[in-house]
């Protein structure tokens, strides 16, 4: 499953369903010709894994730039029991990506 996610709704949709099934966030941008080549890897692996995908857009939610520190993107972000457990940046291929999830959600 993926959810589009902004600075109202993160709370709920993030931080707070984390505490039930992991939430991988990505952040993002229309320009980001990088971004797009992550996000169909992201979206297939939500159906051989459990975790919801949430999209950031971050030119339209400038509050979670600053208090995530996003530097870069795309800025991938793990979340679980409310809390950011990894992260990468930049567009990985799929192997290391199912890599990174298989890690951190066993």
């Amino acid at each position: 499953m993926h959810i589009e996610v902004n600075e109202k709704n993160f709370r709920e949709k993030v931080i707070e369903r984390s505490k039930n099934v992991p939430v991988i966030v990505d952040f993002w941008a229309e320009w980001c010709e990088p971004c797009f080549l992550l996000e169909p890897i992201l979206k297939k692996l939500t159906e051989e894994y459990k975790f919801i995908l949430a999209k950031i857009n971050i030119d339209e939610n400038p509050k979670l730039v600053e208090i995530y520190n996003i530097r870069g993107i795309p800025n991938v972000k793990l979340f679980k029991d409310g809390r950011i457990v990894d992260e990468f940046i930049g567009t990985l291929p799929e192997e290391y990506v199912r890599e990174w999830i298989e890690k951190n959600l066993g």
